[in-house]
């Protein structure tokens, strides 16, 4: 297959030469004309570590040339750049094929999940499915044994999209749950985030688990209001992301919550980390949506006005230890 890649981020790159690796032609683009230079000389990413890269993946800084001719385009752009980036494509002739999400969060103000934007841009019958999990760039492009899932609301795609990034060390299951797919993926941010704050602050392995179990709790309060399954959110794309995001100093999620404990403003925290951290993001989406639909959600709130209001970490653990103790509810 011919892949058009959008985004040569950690993530992108460690998804395209895997997708080289399959013996597909990748097409990568990114927006800067230099990293595409660095690219195609070094055909290295200077945030991961050094791998095997098939000729098969090419790189370029002009959209047109990613997506012409392309089977399936893969997107791995951030969250907030998902919209503007297909309004581009739009402007260039759209897409004539398979639209893959990689990406993780959801929009701030409209609340929606990433293939529901891009069915307001593209068109509800346009075909778009998603790829998700526990899976972390520096093990992908290391060969480490990975399981994901794909998801569409199309039953061919979900399976096309098993069947383009399958390998023997990458494993990928079919979920039709597309809502709860994605919303998994993109809530365990916020918890890796207030994970990393607590392992800064020092607390113990007690702490952690306590705030990973009532995290998936506030996901799953949360999912409905997506029209979630709830048993997906004990799957990969749930638990099973929450866990690597939370407990891995690979996650720069993780990185940045730490960082903030140790002192530094977010800004500071943000640069040090060197990547996008979508969990800042969606914790605005997700206190949006909680305020909407009335529905607690302390653990976002906290990371929320740690990142946003300046609350020192230690009082918004306090905080969140002060609140009054209810019957657990699984």
């Amino acid at each position: 297959m011919r892949i058009g890649y959008l985004g040569a981020g950690a993530w992108g790159f460690a998804l395209s030469t895997l997708l080289a690796a399959n013996g597909h032609e990748v097409m990568q683009w990114t927006s800067r004309e230099d990293f595409a230079d660095l690219l195609k000389k070094e055909r290295q990413h200077p945030k991961l570590p050094p791998c095997e890269v098939d000729d098969k993946l090419q790189f370029t800084s002009s959209l047109s040339e990613a997506i012409e001719g392309a089977d399936f385009i893969v997107e791995s752009v951030t969250t907030g750049g998902l919209r503007p980036v297909l309004a581009k494509a739009i402007e260039l002739g759209g897409f004539k094929c398979p639209l893959i999400l990689t990406s993780k969060g959801i929009e701030q103000n409209s609340g929606l999940l990433l293939h529901e934007i891009a069915e307001e841009i593209l068109g509800k019958n346009h075909l778009i499915g998603a790829l998700s999990g526990p899976s972390l760039a520096d093990e992908v492009v290391k060969k480490l044994p990975t399981s994901v899932v794909s998801t569409s609301h199309d039953p061919k795609l979900t399976q096309d999209i098993a069947d383009l990034f399958n390998s023997p060390y990458f494993r990928v299951y079919p979920n039709s749950d597309v809502n709860g797919v994605e919303f998994g993926g993109s809530m365990k941010n916020i918890m890796a985030i207030a994970c990393g704050i607590s392992d800064g602050l020092g607390f113990g392995d007690n702490t952690k688990a306590a705030l990973m179990t009532r995290g998936l709790h506030e996901i799953k309060k949360l999912s409905a209001t997506k029209g979630c399954l709830p048993e997906t959110l004990n799957g990969l794309s749930g638990m099973g992301d929450l866990c690597v995001t939370c407990l891995s100093n690979l996650s720069r999620n993780y990185r940045f919550g730490h960082y903030l404990a140790e002192g530094l403003s977010p800004d500071a925290a943000r640069k040090k980390v060197g990547m996008v951290v979508e969990g800042i993001y969606t914790a605005v989406s997700a206190r949006q949506l909680g305020q909407k639909n009335n529905i607690p959600v302390p653990i976002t709130d906290a990371v929320y006005a740690i990142v946003y209001e300046g609350l020192n970490p230690t009082d918004a653990v306090k905080s969140l230890l002060r609140r009054a103790i209810k019957e657990e509810h699984l």
